[in-house]
């Protein structure tokens, strides 16, 4: 069994939704998550909140903000087993993010140590 990291991307960072549409997002991200957990499927996550945030690039410049020049953000992450990543896929389809347009769920393999990755 792998695990895979499903990671959330917000097209546009930049929107910010009501108190109320954070609450009903919040709960059907749980619901999604708890769907998972049931199959004994889920390993972690958190949000990433963009307070506070810094990006450091290659120069050692530190920039304020989760995002340079760009409004892509990335909103939190998952990690879940699956025997494969059109599994960890099909995990991904449920999650509420993509209910907002342009938005993505990236599912990437968790290198194992075992000296190949």
């Amino acid at each position: 069994m792998n695990e895979y990291a499903l990671i959330m991307r917000h097209q546009d960072g930049t929107k910010v939704a009501s108190p109320e549409q954070m609450q009903v997002w919040m709960k059907q991200t749980m619901d999604w998550i708890g769907s998972i957990a049931a199959q004994n499927k889920f390993v972690s996550g958190t949000g990433l909140p963009f307070d506070d945030a810094r990006v450091v690039d290659h120069n050692k410049l530190i920039t304020n903000g989760p995002f340079g020049d760009i409004k892509e953000t990335i909103g939190g992450f998952i990690i879940v087993k699956a025997e494969t990543a059109d599994e960890a896929a099909e995990f991904a389809k449920g999650c509420p993010v993509l209910q907002g347009e342009g938005n993505t769920v990236e599912v990437r393999k968790i290198a194992k140590n075992d000296n190949v990755h």
